[in-house]
């Protein structure tokens, strides 16, 4: 008996190309290996594991928090997320969606899962920041990262829905998807949860400021006010995140932070994240804000941007934004951020080095 993960819905198309079998997937597959660039492995490299006997698949989280890891998802839990996806987006079979983003990883993989699970036509590209401009194709459905869309905005007439994930999506990215048709959505999840479990409309009439659930999702917290996710379809067991979020009713919430990047500084609360989308639409740096050690308030807030600040007098225009306990006391610049392989920072890592120049 073969599994689920070998049943092909009977529309999938992978660049324009019909199968019948995973047979003639994996035949597909192995010729693309012949001459194919690194997505097209990519892409061969997850079809020959998705399409194998087992029942896991061994996935590579980002590494963003913390060391990358490889974890084992259920292929399962990966359809079920797939169509749950499909029911929220009302995304059913024939439609026409882009793979922009590297197979390596679970955004790029679930593009892949939900195409033969609901019957997509799959255009696969070179991941880049024109991915979608270098094409006169037209689309229902697209993922992307919040630096693709930067580079996108102009071709979002293309796109008919759009989730946006790996990072927050800057406030300035926000306010420039308002003048586009295009259905635009910020995603919540993580590799462990085979992508998003929650989503927040980003541009139109139905913009909203919190996540909703995707279908059989439901949330809770910690005494922490993390958040926890109860999944059945996609967990085993309800998933504890470092998320801390204002819940608004199982399955409504606001993202607030990480808990790991929480500053304490004379007793008060800040979240670095939230003061980065504040500060966002005024420094054209890439940045973040953390703390160092003070001997008063036991944790100041500093903002350390990267690369060379050509405007350093509209800091404090952008500082007079932010409450009196929210505003850095120190300003550092690094020629060179650190990233993951998929472009999200990594703060520990920045920080480290910082540590080392002071």
């Amino acid at each position: 008996m073969k599994p689920t993960s070998q049943s092909l819905h009977p529309a999938f198309k992978l660049n324009g190309l019909e199968f019948s079998s995973a047979e003639e997937v994996l035949n597909f597959a192995d010729g693309l290996l012949e001459d194919g660039n690194e997505q097209e492995a990519s892409v061969v490299r997850f079809l020959e594991q998705w399409l194998d006997f087992s029942e896991t698949i061994k996935v590579r989280t980002s590494g963003s928090t913390g060391k990358p890891k490889w974890i084992e998802l259920s292929k399962a839990h990966m359809i079920n997320s797939a169509r749950a996806t499909g029911a929220y987006f009302k995304a059913g079979n024939n439609t026409q969606a882009l793979l922009c983003l590297s197979a390596d990883y679970i955004a790029g993989k679930m593009m892949l899962v939900r195409a033969m699970v609901l019957g997509w036509d799959l255009h696969v590209v070179t991941p880049s920041k024109d991915s979608l401009t270098e094409y006169d194709n037209d689309y229902d459905f697209v993922a992307m990262v919040p630096y693709q869309v930067w580079h996108s905005l102009d071709a979002l007439k293309k796109v008919k829905k759009l989730i946006i994930g790996g990072g927050r999506v800057p406030a300035e990215l926000e306010e420039k998807l308002q003048d586009v048709d295009t259905e635009a959505f910020a995603t919540y999840g993580m590799t462990e949860t085979a992508t998003h479990v929650a989503v927040r409309r980003l541009n139109g009439p139905a913009r909203s400021e919190s996540f909703s659930a995707l279908p059989d999702v439901k949330f809770s917290v910690d005494a922490r006010s993390c958040l926890i996710i109860t999944a059945p379809a996609i967990l085993d067991a309800p998933l504890v995140t470092n998320d801390v979020v204002t819940l608004n009713s199982p399955t409504n919430f606001n993202w607030h932070g990480r808990y790991d990047n929480v500053i304490n500084s004379g007793g008060l609360k800040i979240y670095p994240e939230l003061v980065e989308a504040k500060l966002s639409s005024f420094i054209p740096n890439n940045f973040l804000i953390a703390s160092e050690k003070d001997e008063l308030l036991g944790e100041r807030v500093i903002l350390i941007f990267e690369g060379e600040m050509k405007e350093t007098s509209s800091l404090a225009d952008a500082f007079r934004k932010l409450e009196p306990h929210e505003r850095p006391k120190r300003v550092y610049s690094l020629s060179k951020f650190v990233y993951t392989d998929t472009g999200k920072l990594k703060r520990r890592d920045v920080l480290k080095v910082l540590q080392k120049y002071k």
